[in-house]
């Protein structure tokens, strides 16, 4: 599993130095104290075995600056990656790491037979939700309300194409059926009333079997965004 870009390289963790050194990372990245949220070394020694995944992106200097790992699922006899976190540190962000990341991630399930990966965001983050859907071509199929049971992290399931992965990204075709907020630079909805509309209107359409292919900024009303849906004619 290996890729490289500006100088960054993508490969297998190997080894407790570098298992504990992408822990340390997990937690620094996204500011995690308690031990709830830490991820175990030797958790990470398992998935490597266990057809899993614990990806490190190093630097030209050999430093660990971005990491993920996942782990098989199945659902309906479908067999599937589930990428449970990808974390970049912030010296190293805008090089194209989280990319590099995922494209090496998908490496281990398309050994294993699967066609496709799947992982959450949170739908709100807008940078997020571009790179998920414009960025990597990844299609929201679920919406899950407080997914981590915290009060606060609804999530957007994706299902990412590893047959297509790679490949340009076709961007959303006009007519598609959009769901719109307003939005400042990084979030959508930020006032309560607002989130509260979004967060309804969104599980509304998944839940009427629309999927989610892209999110665009409203060229006509500043300060706005679209959430563009199509119906899974599967």
């Amino acid at each position: 599993m290996v890729g490289g870009t500006r100088r960054i390289v993508a490969r297998d963790l190997a080894g407790l130095a570098e298992w504990t050194a992408a822990s340390a990372l997990y937690r620094s990245v996204f500011g995690y104290e308690g031990p709830e949220h830490a991820v175990s070394p030797r958790l990470l020694a398992a998935l490597r075995e266990n057809a899993g995944t614990a990806v490190g992106a190093f630097d030209e200097d050999g430093l660990l600056v971005g990491f993920c790992y996942g782990f098989t699922g199945v659902e309906h006899g479908e067999l599937y990656h589930y990428s449970q976190a990808a974390v970049v540190d912030a010296r190293a962000q805008g090089r194209g790491v989280g990319r590099l990341l995922k494209h090496a991630q998908a490496d281990a399930p398309r050994r294993a037979g699967a066609h496709t990966m799947r992982w959450t965001f949170d739908p709100y983050a807008l940078r997020n939700a571009h790179f998920n859907l414009n960025v990597l071509g990844a299609v929201g199929i679920r919406f899950l309300p407080d997914f981590y049971d915290d009060g606060g992290s609804d999530r957007v399931l994706v299902r990412w194409d590893l047959d297509r992965a790679g490949g340009a990204t076709p961007a959303p075709a006009p007519g598609h059926a959009a769901v719109d907020s307003p939005a400042d630079d990084r979030t959508a909805a930020s006032g309560p009333d607002d989130r509260a509309r979004l967060r309804r209107e969104l599980a509304g359409r998944f839940a009427a079997g629309g999927r989610l292919v892209g999110v665009t900024r409203r060229a006509d009303t500043p300060g706005r965004v679209s959430y563009l849906f199509e119906r899974d004619e599967a």
